[in-house]
This record gives C-alpha cells, structure tokens and sequence, in this order.
C-alpha cells in the first residue's frame, strides 16, 4: 500500500515538529508545507512551499496537519473538508466554540477524520494512568488537580492562557474520568502587559462528582505539568514533562501515634514509581491520526470532543469575568 499524502500548515515552534515527526512516520509522506511567513526554522529541505491552502491542496493530499494561530484554524480546516482531506488541528479547535461546531460539522457530514491534537492524551505518564484508572487500581476518585506552569511563550499571541494551556488540563481531566464538567468557578489575571489573561485558577465538579482544581499561568520561572488523581486507595503523580509516573499508596499499617494518626486521616504508604516504555507523544498522535484515516481504529481526539474542551474553557473566561459559578452549557 502506497504512502499517505500528508501537507503541513504552518512551520512555527509546533510546525516543525511535525515536519520531523512526519517525516519520521511509517506510512506517511510529507509532500508539501504551506506558511505566510516562509520557512523561518530551515525544515522543509526540499518539499514544495506552497504560497497558498488552495496551492497545497492542489498537489494531492490525503490528509493534513493544520499548526497556524487559533483564529487561522476556521477558515483553513473548512477548506481541507471542502477539498475532501482529512485534518488534525492543533488545540484549541478555534478560537470561538461557533466556530468549533461549523469544524466539526464539515468534517462529520462529509465523512472525513477531523481530529484536535490535544497530545497530553498521548504522554506515556498519562496513558497508563488511565489504564490504570479503568481498571479500578485508585478505587474511588475523588479529587483531580493539576498544575501547568512556565514562562510566558512568545509564539502565543492571540489567545491567553485559558485556551492555550488550560485546554490540556480540561481535556485530560474529561478523557482521564469519562465524564463531563457540570460547573466551573475561575479567576483569572494579567500581569505582563498584554491582551489576554496570563493566570488562571479553576476549581470545578465533574457530573460524576469529582471535584477539580487546575492552577495554569505563564508567570512561572519554573516549568511544571503535574497531574494528582486522588480517591480511596491514594495519588497517583503523573508528570508530563518527564513522562513519570507515581503512586502513592495509602498505608496498611496503623499508626500508634494518636496524635499523627488523627491530623493525617489516612497513613503513609508505599510509594512506587513506575517503570514505563516512554514514546514521543507527538508520534504516537500522528500514527493514531494516521490508523484512523486508515480505518484501523480512531483513537484521535474528535472534533466533538475538542469543541467540548472549548465551551469549558469559555465557560471558565465567562466565570472569571461575572465572578460567579458558571454551569457548563447553561447559557
């Protein structure tokens, strides 16, 4: 069976990334690239620039990988569905959940793959978690927190921190627990001078009852991408940046000390970090993208679910900004 077409939209910090990993990729061939600015990081070697959506799609494409800003996503997905062409678009879907939908409903009525690369799903840490989830080893969930802090990324300029990096954390917490969010109360702030918020807090219930906190800025020195799924057997730690993942085991053993026994409610177990076959994410998205159009399994992140994602996230501005609990989907 002959290769996978694939054109590439944008050669950005992301852009390049998946010209290498495409390049990398069994059963795709990256045949043309297309970007306003030109090829400003020196990937392309010597694939045709096309000056235009229209010109790439012209040189035959099977499937596309579109990695431009937020508000390009619309007009540039609906292109490749009108052109037959399957897509994944870099989170968020867009900029507006309107715009979501129409994404969505482009790809879906014409029968094509329309994927969201949301690629926490695909870090290593977080795949087994969730295995381990499903299996039942943490009990009863009660709690998921997370934390996403780092400097401010130049790249980013026409979306703040809420749809940007919080959309990992929505995303992760609904995919880790199979539920929805039911309500979200945030409070968000700007500190570096520029059109959107660079910090956020965001405490929520999911319909299945588990609470959530995200902590999410760009104001941070240090880079953390922490995940801590609590319930009745422990924590498990998952850290995105290392892949790592750690339990934390509630304690078997009785506490003598009253004292301690008393302040600590459960006692200190065992703690295990796992050993864990660690794959580039971005690699394993691309071949779920790539199985998909293939019709070996769909394990992408959909356009439904990505617009999910996006009505949170603007449910957690909308609370910010009325300073009240907001439930998803009510208005």
């Amino acid at each position: 069976m002959s290769n996978l077409r694939v054109g590439l939209i944008g050669l950005g910090m992301m852009g390049r990334h998946h010209a290498r990993v495409l390049r990398a990729t069994e059963g795709l061939e990256l045949v043309g690239v297309a970007d306003a600015y030109g090829d400003t990081h020196g990937v392309i070697g010597d694939l045709t620039l096309a000056a235009s959506v229209e010109e790439l799609i012209g040189i035959g494409l099977d499937m596309a990988v579109v990695a431009v800003p937020t508000d390009d996503h619309e007009h540039i997905a609906l292109q490749l569905a009108a052109a037959g062409v399957h897509t994944l678009v870099e989170k968020p879907i867009a900029s507006t959940s309107s715009a979501g939908q129409r994404m969505a409903e482009a790809f879906e009525s014409r029968g094509l793959i329309g994927a969201v690369g949301h690629i926490e799903r695909f870090n290593p840490a977080l795949q087994s978690l969730r295995q381990r989830i499903m299996s039942g080893d943490l009990g009863e969930i009660y709690q998921i927190a997370t934390r996403r802090q780092g400097p401010f990324p130049a790249r980013i300029a026409d979306v703040g921190v809420v749809k940007d990096l919080a959309t990992h954390d929505i995303d992760l917490t609904a995919w880790l627990t199979q539920s929805d969010y039911d309500t979200v109360f945030a409070q968000t702030t700007s500190r570096s001078g520029r059109q959107h918020e660079d910090m956020v807090t965001i405490t929520g219930r999911l319909t299945n009852g588990i609470i959530t906190n995200h902590l999410v800025n760009w104001l941070s020195p240090m880079k953390e991408r922490i995940t801590v799924v609590t319930g009745e057997r422990g924590s498990y730690v998952a850290d995105t940046v290392s892949a790592d993942l750690t339990f934390h085991e509630n304690g078997t053993i009785a506490t003598e000390w009253d004292s301690v026994a008393a302040f600590r409610g459960v006692s200190e177990g065992s703690v295990t970090r796992f050993a864990l076959a660690k794959r580039e994410p971005l690699r394993a998205e691309l071949e779920a993208f790539r199985d998909a159009v293939l019709g070996k399994h769909n394990w992408t992140v959909s356009m439904r679910e990505g617009l999910a994602t996006l009505r949170v996230a603007e449910s957690v501005l909308r609370s910010a900004r009325l300073r009240e609990c907001i439930t998803v989907g009510s208005w």
